[in-house]
C-alpha cells in the first residue's frame, strides 16, 4: 500500500489533524518562532555555546577512494552539512577504524599505508567552509567523527560480503551470507578492534575533531554485541558481558586521548528481522512465531518481537551516564533488516520492501521512544531521529518536541542529501524551499546497494547529471 506523504498538505493545521490521527500523542506548532524559539535556543555541549538545536547526521556516500580517503563527493556532503547552518555535526561520516571494517568498497576508512590525517582534516575544513558560506561562525560548530567496524555488514571490497560475526542469528546467518562458513570472531580478534577504534580516535583528536561516535547502533558491531546472550565468555551472555566492549572503548579512548569527548548512537529498540511477503511485497516478521522467545536482538520484546522493549536500552544510558557520557544520538533499527524501522520512508529501495505501515507511525516511534529516554535521564544530552519524513513539517513538528522538553537536539540525515539549508531557512524565519525537500523516494540507498554512489538523484542536479543517475533511474522504474 502507498501511503499518501505529508507534503501533499498546504496547511499546517490540516497536516496536524493527519498527525493526531495517527499518534494522539503526537502534535506539532502552528507558528514557528525561527531562531528566538525553541529551535534557536543556546544550549553548552563540550566547552562551548551552540545556538541551535539541529544537528547533521553521519551520512555515508560510498564516494571514498579504495584506500579510504574523500573524493569531491565527499568534500562536497561535508560542505553542505557546514551551509546547513546546524552547529552539532554528528559524525559526518561513518568512518571504518579497519579495512576489513567497511560496510562497502568506498566507505573511508583508517588506512596506515594512506594519508588518513590528510582526509580527515580536509574533510574538517569543508565543514568550515561551509559554515562561513553561510555566514556562520566555525567556532560554534561541534564537529565528530563517527567510529565503526561493520561486523556481521562488512563489505570491504567488490568480491562481496565478508562478514565479521559477533554472533551467531539464526535468521540472519542464512539469509544475508549463507555462502560463507561463519564464525564468530574471537575475543583476540575483538580485543584487536578495539585497538583500532583507539587508534582512529587519537587520529580524529590530532585532526581536530571534538568528540568521536563510538557507533553502537544499526546491527553493526558494537550493537550485535549488545544482543550476544548466546556468545560465549567475556563479550556474551549477561548484560554485563555484552557490554564490556564498548565499556573497554570507553575507558581506553579515554586514556589515549584526552580533551576528546566520546558520543554514542545507539539503536534503542529493534524488532525481528522483517522479509518482502512474497505475495504482497509488503515488510512482515516472516517466520518469528518460530523463534519464541526471541533473545537475539536488543531493546526487543523477547514474548513478541514485533514490539520494542526499552528494559536493556534504558539500563544502556544508565550505564552511559554513570561512565560520563552525556551526548547519546538514539535510533531505531537496522536499515539491513527493519529498514521501515529505522527510516520511516514512503517509498522503498530496490532492495526493500512496501511499508507495513503509515511511516509516520515510524516517525511517531522514533520521537516517542527519545520521550522515554529523555524522562528517564533528563541530564543526558539526547539527539532525536526519524524527522525527515515529515517534510515541510519537520520545523513544525521539532520546535514543539523542544518546547516540551522531549529532546534536546533534532538530527536530519537524508534531508541533508538535497536541502541542507532548511536548517538555517527554519532558523531565519524563511519559507521553506518545496522543491527540494526529501521525499524519500529511497534512491540515496537504491544506489549503493547496487555499488553506486548515495546521493538525491531525483532533486539534486549534482547527482542527477552524473551517468550512474541513468542506472539509479532504470532500477528505480525495476522497483515500482
Amino acid at each position: 500500500m502507498r501511503y499518501p506523504g505529508p507534503g501533499r498538505h498546504r496547511q499546517v493545521e490540516d497536516f496536524r489533524a493527519e498527525l493526531r490521527s495517527i499518534d494522539p500523542a503526537m502534535d506539532c506548532d502552528l507558528e514557528l518562532e525561527g531562531a528566538d524559539g525553541p529551535l534557536g535556543r543556546p544550549i553548552e555541549l563540550g566547552g562551548r555555546t551552540l545556538t541551535n538545536r539541529f544537528c547533521a547526521h553521519p551520512m555515508e556516500g560510498w564516494d571514498g577512494t579504495e584506500d579510504g580517503l574523500p573524493t569531491e563527493h565527499t568534500l562536497r556532503r561535508w560542505r553542505n552539512f557546514g551551509r546547513s547552518g546546524a552547529q552539532l555535526i554528528w559524525g559526518g561520516e561513518a568512518f571504518a577504524v579497519q579495512r576489513d571494517g567497511r560496510a562497502n568498497p568506498n566507505q573511508l576508512y583508517l588506512e596506515p599505508a594512506a594519508d588518513s590525517a590528510g582526509g580527515l582534516a580536509a574533510l574538517r575544513e569543508e565543514v568550515f567552509a561551509g559554515h562561513r558560506e553561510a555566514g556562520g561562525d566555525p567556532e560554534r560548530l561541534y564537529l565528530g567523527l563517527q567510529l565503526t567496524h561493520s561486523g556481521r555488514w562488512a563489505r570491504p571490497d567488490a568480491r562481496g560480503p565478508a562478514p565479521r560475526v559477533a554472533s551467531h542469528h539464526p535468521v540472519l546467518d542464512g539469509r544475508f551470507a549463507p555462502q560463507h562458513g561463519l564464525r564468530e570472531l574471537t575475543d583476540s580478534e575483538l580485543e584487536g578492534i578495539g585497538e583500532s577504534y583507539v587508534r582512529a580516535a587519537k587520529l580524529a583528536r590530532e585532526c581536530g575533531f571534538d568528540f568521536v561516535d563510538l557507533k553502537s547502533c544499526h546491527g553493526y558491531l558494537v550493537h550485535e554485541l549488545l544482543g550476544a546472550r548466546f556468545r560465549e565468555g567475556p563479550y556474551g551472555g549477561s548484560f554485563e558481558n555484552r557490554t564490556r566492549f564498548l565499556r573497554r572503548l570507553i575507558e581506553e579512548v579515554r586514556a589515549a586521548c584526552p580533551g576528546l569527548e566520546i558520543g554514542v548512537r545507539i539503536s534503542a529498540g529493534d524488532l525481528f528481522p522483517f522479509s518482502v511477503h512474497p505475495d504482497t511485497g509488503v515488510g512482515e516478521p516472516l517466520g518469528c512465531e518460530d523463534h519464541l522467545p526471541y533473545l537475539h536482538g536488543f531493546g526487543v520484546d523477547p514474548d513478541d518481537p514485533s514490539r520494542i522493549d526499552l528494559t536493556e536500552p534504558l539500563m544502556l544510558l544508565r550505564l552511559l551516564r554513570d561512565l560520563d557520557i552525556r551526548l547519546v544520538n538514539v535510533s531505531l533499527g537496522s536499515p539491513y533488516y527493519t529498514p521501515h524501522l529505522l527510516r520511516p520512508a514512503a517509498y522503498p529501495p530496490s532492495d526493500g520492501y512496501e511499508p507495513p505501515e503509515n511511516p509516520l507511525v515510524g516517525v511517531a516511534r522514533h520521537v516517542e521512544t527519545v520521550r522515554r529516554c529523555k524522562r528517564a535521564f533528563p541530564d543526558l544530552i539526547l539527539v532525536g531521529s526519524g524527522y525527515t519524513y515529515l517534510q515541510e513539517w519537520v520545523p513544525h513538528v521539532a520546535q514543539r518536541e523542544l518546547r516540551q522538553g522531549n529532546v534536546d537536539f533534532v538530527g536530519l540525515g537524508r534531508m541533508m542529501l538535497t536541502y541542507p539549508e532548511l536548517c538555517r531557512h527554519a532558523l531565519e524565519g524563511r519559507p521553506l524551499d518545496r522543491r527540494r525537500i526529501c521525499r524519500t523516494f529511497s534512491d540515496c540507498t537504491t544506489a549503493p546497494r547496487n555499488g553506486l554512489i548515495s546521493g538525491c538523484y531525483p532533486l539534486d542536479p549534482h547527482y542527477g547529471e552524473l551517468p550512474e543517475a541513468e542506472r539509479v533511474r532504470e532500477l528505480r522504474k525495476k522497483r515500482r
